[in-house]
């Protein structure tokens, strides 16, 4: 009975091996997958992250300064190049307005009177914000496809270690399966003894 529940759960752990393993050349996949596309898809950007007299302000030496000189190819760089360098010039120029605020001003502008200064300098500054907005949307989904990418790493090493577990778990239990069945044959079946009446 023993050897029977012994083997019984150790081909079940080593069911759940060859699942975690499946899982695991998944998600290995899905890392080298996600890690391609970003690379490819930023680096065909060009873009050199910002150095020098270019960081103008101590939050973005702080946040890229590391990067300098560099070509964008990772989502980290990306999300540092969106929001502390796109975002912090849009700020500046727009004095802290979104798109939607200076988008409301310039028609309200262009309504008052479509050939103002004030209409065109408003008109610009929407124009730069809409691009401003663009670009740093896209390069935070990269950096959120990124960021999915390395924890489908994570993933994949926590399921093969797991799938090594339960294999050497199952490598066990049929071994200890093996044993108890051989101890029961070496020892065979119990021989009831009927009770012998004592004669003096």
């Amino acid at each position: 009975m023993r050897s029977t529940l012994d083997r019984l759960i150790s081909w079940m752990g080593l069911g759940i091996a060859v699942v975690l393993l499946a899982a695991g050349g998944m998600l290995t996949w899905a890392h080298n997958f996600i890690g391609n596309e970003v690379h490819q898809q930023l680096s065909s950007q060009a873009i050199t992250m910002p150095g020098g007299p270019a960081l103008t302000t101590q939050d973005m030496k702080d946040n890229l300064g590391k990067y300098a000189g560099q070509t964008m190819t990772t989502g980290p760089q990306a999300k540092a190049y969106a929001n502390h360098f796109i975002l912090a010039h849009m700020n500046e120029a727009a004095k802290g307005q979104t798109y939607a605020q200076v988008s409301a001003a310039q028609m309200a502008a262009a309504k008052a009177d479509p050939n103002s200064a004030q209409t065109q300098q408003l008109t610009e500054l929407k124009t730069t914000l809409f691009q401003g907005d663009t670009l740093r949307g896209l390069l935070l989904y990269g950096y959120a496809f990124a960021t999915i990418g390395t924890i489908a790493g994570y993933a994949a090493i926590a399921a093969f270690a797991g799938a090594a577990l339960m294999l050497a778990l199952a490598g066990f239990g049929l071994r200890h399966a093996a044993l108890a069945r051989r101890g029961s044959s070496v020892v065979g079946p119990r021989v009831s003894r009927k009770a012998v009446p004592h004669t003096a």
